[in-house]
């Protein structure tokens, strides 16, 4: 047996899965997809690209049986093989996050506000939750919070947010999430409640990074 070829394919089938999330693109679409089963045309708008280059970097992680697809009549649904790539894609960017100090400073330019971001953990931020202690909003799309949310979370989407402050107590803090530290809608979201004089602060975590955690979620 070539004991060096037999090395050598290993890893370089290892490889295979490091060359196909090093796009930038198709770890915003592995993102995308941490948060539920969505089509082309969804993926394609959410990560303002076209569909044919969404198409293409799909088939890509397709090929490395990272997503799999059904069709539905004219579309072409995808979604993660499984939870494993979910935690691949938070295992990248927590190793980015603290050994890239480019990356830290971007995160930072994010925040506006000093407190804005949540300082509790995530089992008191249940606990809290729980007992009604807080409001917690989720600000993603319907469609999203539908498969997968957070426990005791509210579903209000950013783009319907305004129209509903009225459901929202006042007397309460309000916590705010979305996809993950890198999306921008709880941070809109935060701004919008502050505005409107709510108690606001936003969580980092997203579904990938909470499920991640081993914490539970709720659909």
């Amino acid at each position: 047996m070539n004991t060096r070829a037999t090395k050598d394919l290993l890893y370089q089938q290892v490889a295979r899965i490091g060359k196909v999330v090093s796009s930038p693109r198709r770890l915003e679409l592995i993102e995308l997809l941490c948060q539920g089963e969505k089509s082309v045309e969804q993926l394609a708008g959410d990560a303002n690209m076209t569909v044919k280059l969404a198409s293409a970097h799909l088939k890509e992680l397709k090929a490395a049986r990272l997503v799999e697809t059904q069709r539905r009549g004219k579309h072409i649904y995808y979604r993660l093989v499984d939870s494993g790539v979910a935690d691949l894609w938070v295992m990248l960017r927590r190793l980015a996050g603290h050994r890239l100090l480019e990356l830290q400073a971007a995160l930072t330019t994010l925040t506006k506000r000093p407190d804005e971001l949540l300082p509790v953990g995530s089992r008191q931020l249940l606990q809290q939750a729980r007992r009604g202690d807080i409001i917690v909003i989720d600000v993603r799309p319907a469609d999203e919070y539908a498969a997968n949310h957070l426990p005791h979370a509210r579903s209000l989407p950013l783009a319907e947010l305004k129209r509903r402050l009225h459901e929202l107590p006042a007397d309460r803090p309000v916590v705010a999430y979305c996809r993950g530290p890198f999306c921008l809608m709880a941070h809109q979201a935060v701004a919008l409640l502050t505005k409107h004089g709510y108690r606001a602060q936003r969580l980092e975590d997203g579904v990938a990074e909470w499920r991640a955690r081993g914490l539970p979620l709720a659909a």
